[in-house]
């Protein structure tokens, strides 16, 4: 990081940090990277439990303002240490609620932190411009549950409007259901109704917050999912259901790695909750989103055309470039291969860009631990705007261009063809980097061609030494797995 990239106070100019004072824990999440898909560098959370006083008697105890403050003192020196200026500090459903809660922001404010008590209708709508970063089609209802309430909003595309905030927050479910499930059904959807939430037809339910992803770690978990990020997991509206049914009937709850104990004791609330919002919303989807509140806080500060990008693309890009992946190369082999491999389809295409990109990346990696790191690539990091379909076909992509077998599991995440193609991405550009080293002045020179049953590499005089028996093995994959015949035409002088 050069000095020019620092800001007056030493830290890099790309960061910034978001401290969340919610009703169950209290968050500092610092994030780095590119403005439209900005990375976790740091993410420390303190489970305060705010909101159980004020669902209780009204009030913020004493004991939970302190943990808070204990917490936020910790946030606000790291802070200062790291150098990090552009800091928003929001507080949420438990301050808002509670009859000191004015008392307990001039504290905060006493650390040097500047908090911003946000009201029910701008948290929904901030948590939509979450969902509307992550999901730039967004299209029906975001549900952001945390522990003091439960905010509703419609979303399409980069609009949002009309929020609303329930007071149906994970601290206050047992309470609620203590009276059988029957009245808490009844009285939940009564609430939602009252919002008017609906999805129209071919709509989302989007889900957001802590308690909702750990239900999703667990469905994950317990089928054996070979993705263990719950951000961009789709279920359909009935298999959730049958999955609430299931879960609030639950009195002990396996472990699940990455959930704490006590979400997965709330998973039974959670459930019954879920249950009746997607009774009373009727999605025909539902995601799962990773961003929320946090991220919708940072994607509202971009301007209208870093909104607009894609952050998949702007994520990998990033991420790729430090290992020496040129998009202008990789854009150069996706051009080669686009006569054999490529598609009309906008979306693919950019996926198929994308993954050549971490391929070239790829060539920096050892190469015994290549094979593990580029499926850890796939499915394990956090990106955001890419489905589970879209995860399986960037591995099997990445694989294939390593010559592996693409494991069974990831298999179960897309469709056969999804993967068949998403292989012929990766023999592709295996194929093209065997062949060129990836020196750019070399790709005019070659030509590959699906024609009359045949894949013909055609080459110019002057590259034709570089046709080796190792260039035409690859070929020879890439043609197989096409069903065609290899052919390699030298040109004379």
């Amino acid at each position: 990081m050069k000095l020019r990239d620092r800001n007056s106070n030493g830290a890099p100019a790309d960061q910034q940090a978001v401290i969340d004072i919610g009703s169950n824990t209290v968050r500092l999440v610092i994030y780095g990277g590119p403005p439209r898909a900005p990375v976790e560098l740091l993410n420390e959370k303190v489970a305060a439990k705010l909101g159980k006083g004020v669902a209780e008697n009204g009030k913020l105890s004493d004991k939970a303002m302190n943990s808070a403050l204990a917490a936020l003192g910790r946030y606000a020196a790291l802070l200062r240490a790291r150098g990090i200026t552009r800091v928003h500090t929001v507080a949420t459903a438990a301050t808002r609620d509670a009859s000191n809660g004015q008392a307990f922001l001039e504290r905060v404010a006493a650390l040097g932190l500047a908090p911003k008590l946000i009201t029910g209708e701008e948290e929904a709508l901030t948590s939509a411009a979450g969902v509307a970063g992550a999901f730039p089609a967004a299209s029906g209802v975001v549900a952001d549950l945390g522990g003091g309430s439960l905010e509703l909003v419609h979303i399409a595309g980069t609009r949002y409007e009309h929020g609303s905030s329930l007071p149906l927050g994970t601290l206050r479910l047992p309470a609620m259901r203590s009276d059988g499930p029957a009245k808490f059904k009844r009285k939940v959807e009564k609430l939602i109704e009252g919002t008017e939430s609906r999805c129209g037809p071919g709509e989302t339910l989007y889900l957001v917050g802590g308690s909702l992803r750990a239900l999703a770690r667990y469905h994950q978990h317990m089928i054996g999912s070979p993705i263990d990020d719950p951000h961009g997991l789709a279920m359909e509206p009935q298999a959730l259901l049958t999955l609430c049914r299931k879960l609030q009937r639950n009195t002990v709850m396996p472990g699940v790695p990455g959930v704490s104990p006590s979400r997965l004791a709330a998973l039974p609330d959670t459930a019954a909750l879920l249950a009746a919002l997607i009774a009373t919303t009727k999605p025909e989807h539902v995601v799962f989103s990773g961003w929320g509140l946090r991220e919708g806080l940072i994607f509202n500060d971009l301007p209208s055309a870093q909104r607009r990008a894609d952050p998949f693309a702007a994520g990998v890009r990033t991420f790729a470039e430090p290992m020496g992946a040129s998009p202008a190369v990789a854009a150069m082999i996706a051009g080669w291969t686009a006569g054999v491999v490529g598609s009309s389809d906008y979306d693919q295409e950019n996926l198929r860009l994308s993954a050549t990109i971490l391929a070239i990346a790829s060539q920096q990696i050892e190469p015994n631990l290549r094979s593990v790191t580029v499926v850890d690539w796939a499915l394990h990091k956090r990106w955001i705007g890419i489905c589970g379909a879209g995860r399986a076909m960037l591995a099997a992509c990445l694989l294939a261009n390593v010559n592996r077998e693409i494991p069974v599991d990831i298999e179960l995440l897309a469709k056969p063809e999804e993967i068949h193609q998403a292989v012929a991405w990766g023999l592709s550009i295996r194929l093209c980097r065997r062949l060129t080293g990836l020196a750019p002045q070399l790709f005019s020179s070659a030509e590959l061609l699906a024609t009359k049953g045949q894949l013909v590499l055609s080459l110019a005089p002057a590259i034709t030494p570089l046709a080796t028996e190792v260039v035409e093995k690859d070929l020879k994959l890439l043609a197989d797995h096409l069903s065609l015949k290899p052919v390699i035409k030298r040109q004379s002088l």
